[in-house]
């Protein structure tokens, strides 16, 4: 006889599948950034001054745009926290230690995971 477990795994897949299509654009997305979240990365933002890298910073679990408090729209710029990479060697040593940080949208930077 054949174990119900797999029939429960796809029923399940099935519902999940039917309600995210049922979600708009931007509901999926909240979902999706509430997994990564909870699940947690190790990203890395670097920014840019022309073709120099002249920031980085390590351990960067999320960049969130900053709202305004009185008419709730978006702001300017992004921030988060992580550890500056001072002599950008792309480790963490002793005595970097993590920090708030601001980045416009009038800079160029990049965000994405650490891929070490």
């Amino acid at each position: 006889m054949l174990s119900p477990f797999p029939a429960r795994v796809l029923a399940v897949a099935a519902a999940a599948t039917l309600l995210l299509g049922a979600c708009t654009q931007e509901q999926q997305n909240k979902l999706g950034r509430g997994i990564q979240n909870w699940t947690g990365t190790n990203g890395v933002i670097e920014v840019y001054a022309g073709e120099k890298l002249v920031r980085r910073w390590l351990q960067v679990d999320k960049v969130s745009t900053a709202m305004g408090t009185s008419d709730n729209a978006p702001r300017a710029y992004r921030f988060g926290y992580g550890v500056l990479d001072e002599n950008l060697n792309f480790t963490v040593d002793p005595g970097e230690k993590k920090v708030y940080f601001e980045v416009s949208d009038y800079s160029t930077y990049v965000f994405f995971e650490n891929p070490r």
